[in-house]
C-alpha cells in the first residue's frame, strides 16, 4: 500500500489502478498532485515520523567514484554515464532485499504516463517481485486473470515464450500488458505442482468498479454483504453510500468481504473504518524509520447496532488487512483463511529528472499495536473452501484414459466431483468410476463419448469449474461468514 499517489508505482493488468506491491498485471500509473498516498486523517502525523534531509556521506562513498572513474576510462566498450549511475541506484535498492521499494528511471516513467489516458486493458492482476520472480499477489475480481484460474503466489517464468525471471519487474509488466482482444502465454509455477504449466489469456477490459453489495436472508434475517476488490480514490465514500443503503433496508447483519483484495490507498481504507470503529481504540498505527509512532482516530461514538463480520483469504493484503485486523482486535469474527502479509507503506520521490524511487518508509500497526508483516491476519473462524476450487489447470496432449495416474487425472477428478459427477476416487488412479463419470460428463454436455479425457473435455471440465467458482456455488466460507453473525 502506499501512500497517496503520485506516480506511484501501481499498475493494473492494464490500466494501474491502486495495489500495494507496487504493481499490477498491465500497465497504467496513478496519479494525483500529491507525492505521497496517505490518509487524509493521519498525513499530517505520520510525516512527522521521518525526517527529509541529507544524510552525511559515508568514507566509503569515494569508491564509488573510484569505481566510476575506473570503468569510464578503462572497460573495453563504452559506457554512457546515464547506465553506471542508474545501474548504481538500482544496486542499492536491490540491496535492500525489500520487493516493495523500486526504481524507475525517466524513460520508463514516461512510458508508463502515457498509459493514463488508455482505456483499462490488460488480464487484471496485481504482481509483486518476490526472490527475482514475478508473483501474482491477487487476480482482479471478474478480470481475465481471474477466469483463466490464477491464484495469489502463482510465479510467473516467462510470458510468451520469453523468461522474465530476474527481469526487473516494470520490464515484465509490460510484456504481460497489451490491447483488448490479444492473447498472452504465461507459464506458471504454483505451489504444489511439480511442473509448470501455460495459461493463455485473452486481455480485456478490467473492471472499475471497487464496491459490490447486497442483501441476502439467513433465517429471516436480511444480511448485507459489501465487497471490496480494491481501495481507490472513491472506494470509501461508495462504501460509505451503499452501507447506507443496505441500512435504509433494515439490515440486522453485515459482512465485509475483502478476499483476493490486494490493498490500495490508506486513506480508502481509513474512511472505512471511521465507520465501524469507536474513538475509543486507534483503527490503524503509523511507525517511521525513528520508532516514533502515530495513531489514528475516528469520531465514532459507538459500535453499529448489527453484528458484523470479515472475510478474507491469501490473496487479501495491505489495506485489507488494515481493515480485517483492526475488525478483528476490535471484537468482531474474521472468517477464512490466513491473509497475505503485508505490512509496510511506501512512498514515491520524484528524483527531479523524470525517474522515481519508491521506498518502504512506514510500518503499520494493528490498533494493539502488532506487525502482521510476513505473518498475516489469522481468521478468529478458520474455513476452507472446497478441494475443486484449488484445481490446477490441465493441458492434455495425449488423452488420459483408463488405468492412466498422475496429477493431471488427480485434477480431473476433483473437478468431476466438484461439477456433481462421480469420479469414484481423487487420488489420481483413473479407474473404471472415474471414466464412467467422464462419460457421463460428455453426455450431459454434447461432447463425443469416450470416456477418455482430450484436449477439448479437459478444456470444457475446467471452464465449468470457473464458472461455477465465479458464481459463488459452494462458498462455504461466505456461508459460514452469514451464519458466525448469528452464532449458527
Amino acid at each position: 500500500m502506499n501512500l497517496r499517489k503520485q506516480h506511484i508505482v501501481l499498475i493494473l493488468v492494464a490500466a494501474l489502478v491502486f495495489g500495494f506491491a507496487g504493481a499490477y498485471f498491465g500497465v497504467n500509473l496513478a496519479q494525483s498532485d500529491n507525492n505521497t498516498e496517505q490518509s487524509q486523517g493521519s498525513a499530517g502525523e505520520s510525516q512527522e515520523l521521518f525526517e527529509q534531509q541529507s544524510s552525511e556521506l559515508p568514507k566509503d562513498m569515494q569508491k564509488i567514484a573510484q569505481a566510476y572513474n575506473l570503468i569510464k576510462t578503462n572497460y573495453i566498450n563504452d559506457v554512457k554515464d546515464k547506465q553506471l549511475i542508474e545501474g548504481a541506484i538500482q544496486g542499492m535498492l536491490t540491496s535492500l532485499e525489500d520487493p516493495y521499494s523500486s526504481y524507475m528511471d525517466a524513460e520508463t516513467m514516461e512510458r508508463f504516463n502515457e498509459t493514463i489516458e488508455s482505456s483499462f486493458e490488460g488480464i487484471g492482476a496485481e504482481v509483486s517481485m518476490v526472490n527475482g520472480k514475478v508473483t501474482i499477489v491477487a487476480p482482479i475480481k471478474d478480470s481475465p486473470a481471474e477466469a483463466a484460474g490464477l491464484r495469489p503466489n502463482d510465479q510467473i517464468l516467462s510470458v510468451d515464450g520469453t523468461s522474465v525471471v530476474g527481469m526487473d519487474l516494470y520490464e515484465a509488466v509490460e510484456k504481460i500488458r497489451g490491447k483488448k482482444g490479444t492473447e498472452v502465454v504465461l507459464e506458471v509455477q504454483r505451489d504444489g505442482v511439480s511442473e509448470p504449466f501455460d495459461v493463455t489469456i485473452t486481455r480485456d477490459d478490467i473492471p472499475v468498479e471497487t464496491v459490490y453489495s447486497e442483501v441476502k436472508t439467513i433465517d429471516g434475517k436480511k444480511t448485507g454483504v459489501i465487497e471490496i476488490t480494491t481501495f481507490s480514490e472513491d472506494t470509501a465514500k461508495d462504501f460509505s453510500e451503499q452501507l447506507a443503503k443496505l441500512e435504509e433496508k433494515n439490515i440486522e447483519g453485515l459482512v465485509i468481504d475483502v478476499r483476493g483484495n490486494p490493498g490500495g490507498l490508506l486513506n480508502a481504507v481509513e474512511g472505512i473504518l471511521k465507520n465501524f470503529i469507536p474513538k475509543d481504540m486507534p483503527y490503524v498505527q503509523i511507525e517511521g524509520p525513528n520508532g516514533k509512532q502515530s495513531k489514528s482516530y475516528s469520531d465514532l461514538e459507538k459500535k453499529k447496532p448489527y453484528p458484523i463480520s470479515v472475510l478474507i483469504n491469501e490473496g487479501s493484503a495491505s489495506a485489507s488487512e488494515i481493515l480485517a485486523v483492526a475488525m478483528k482486535e476490535a471484537g468482531y469474527d474474521v472468517v477464512g483463511t490466513k491473509s497475505y502479509g503485508k505490512g509496510t507503506v511506501q512512498q514515491a520521490i520524484p528524483l527531479g529528472d523524470g525517474s522515481t524511487i519508491k521506498l518502504t518508509f512506514f510500518k503499520w500497526l494493528s490498533p494493539n499495536g502488532k506487525w502482521i508483516h510476513e505473518k498475516g491476519v489469522k481468521p478468529t473462524v478458520k474455513v476452507e473452501q472446497p478441494d475443486y476450487y484449488f484445481t490446477n489447470p490441465v493441458e492434455v496432449k495425449d488423452s488420459l484414459t483408463f488405468n492412466h495416474t498422475g496429477v493431471k487425472v488427480k485434477n480431473i477428478q476433483v473437478m468431476l466431483k466438484g461439477l456433481g459427477y462421480k469420479p469414484g476416487r481423487t487420488d489420481g488412479y483413473f479407474s473404471k468410476d472415474t471414466q464412467t463419470a467422464v462419460k457421463n460428463f460428455q453426455t450431459d454436455n454434447d461432447l463425443k463419448v469416450t470416456g477418455k479425457v482430450d484436449a477439448k473435455t479437459a478444456a470444457l471440465i475446467q471452464t465449468k469449474i470457473v464458472e461455477q467458482i465465479r458464481a459463488g456455488k459452494d462458498d462455504v466460507q461466505m456461508e459460514k461468514a452469514l451464519n458466525v453473525l448469528y452464532k449458527q
